[in-house]
């Protein structure tokens, strides 16, 4: 049986974790585990469809939020479980590193692919800005992996698992910290590190991202940004990518008026197809783009939209 730790949200369950579940079929019977307020019927359906053999619920409240809280719930949860898979996000990495410290297990983050060789769990990355691609073998008993957003296809699985909803008490231990107060940030359009396109804009929009989010509207896409962009004040934190910002992975990413910092390549640089549109023909994103297109992206995006609009 293999693990797989639910991201969720009011938007229920979320479609990077159905891109796990793929991978956990790969690798066995899908056992998902819920941690905070009750999975609704919907939730259940999703999961039952990508596979899951058995839903075991661990209802927390606010206390999902505390990660020592969290990881000490998935211990109950998953100690029968040899392998636990999830996305490699903020939240989840803090949870299954705790996790994964208590049970003595080999752990893996931003994975691109996790597969069984030899018995043991090995995975792929992208490292040092995604210019090298490594495999690594987790030769503990026990194994931990968090795989990056996009890195495998969400399809529903041949035959529907039973999803078995199982309650399990959460542990009576106080957590190591308390949680004082919780604030909802304002997100516009798709999460970026679950987006299949990303279109960034960095100091060339001058502050106007109005072309920006159109051209990410038509497409579908998540809206990025640089750091100096961020930096500036043009757009939110949330939106910035980067080493230090949100690592995105997506089919296809456009940068608007970007150089090409290495801070921010290493934050895109693992991306399927990046199209990139700079003033600056010598700018280091052109280097990495699959198309460059030199130019000023207030003439580029307008004559991008008008034809994209006049396809469809």
């Amino acid at each position: 049986m293999i693990g797989v730790l639910v991201e969720h949200g009011f938007a229920g369950v979320a479609h990077s974790t159905l891109e796990v579940m793929a991978v956990a079929r790969a690798l066995g019977r899908p056992v998902a585990v819920w941690l905070g307020v009750p999975p609704s019927a919907d939730d259940v359906v999703a999961l039952a469809a990508h596979g899951a053999a058995e839903i075991r619920v661990v209802t927390m409240g606010s206390q999902a939020g505390v990660a020592s809280a969290a990881s000490a719930t998935l211990v109950a949860a998953a100690d029968d479980l040899s392998v636990v898979l999830g996305v490699s996000t903020f939240s989840s990495k803090e949870i299954a590193t705790r996790f994964a410290a208590i049970v003595g297990a080999g752990m893996v983050v931003d994975a691109l692919s996790a597969t069984f060789v030899d018995g043991r769990i090995e995975t792929e990355q992208a490292v040092l800005t995604a210019t090298w691609l490594v495999r690594t073998r987790i030769e503990a008993d026990r194994a931990v992996v968090l795989l990056r957003p996009n890195s495998a296809r969400a399809e529903v699985a041949p035959t529907p698992g039973e999803a078995r909803v199982v309650t399990i008490p959460a542990p009576d231990a106080p957590p190591a910290e308390t949680l004082v107060a919780r604030r909802t940030v304002p997100r516009e359009g798709v999460p970026l590190a679950e987006a299949a396109v990303v279109v960034s804009g960095g100091r060339g929009t001058g502050g106007d991202f109005g072309p920006v989010r159109e051209f990410a509207e038509v497409l579908g896409a998540a809206v990025g940004a640089s750091r100096d962009a961020t930096d500036e004040g043009w757009i939110g934190h949330e939106h910035m990518v980067g080493q230090t910002g949100v690592t995105v992975s997506p089919a296809l990413y456009v940068a608007c008026g970007i150089s090409g910092a290495v801070h921010h390549r290493g934050g895109m640089q693992g991306a399927g197809t990046i199209v990139a549109i700079d003033t600056d023909p010598g700018a280091p994103i052109f280097d990495i783009a699959d198309l460059g297109i030199v130019g000023d992206i207030f003439e580029v995006l307008p004559q991008a939209i008008s034809a994209l609009r006049a396809r469809r």
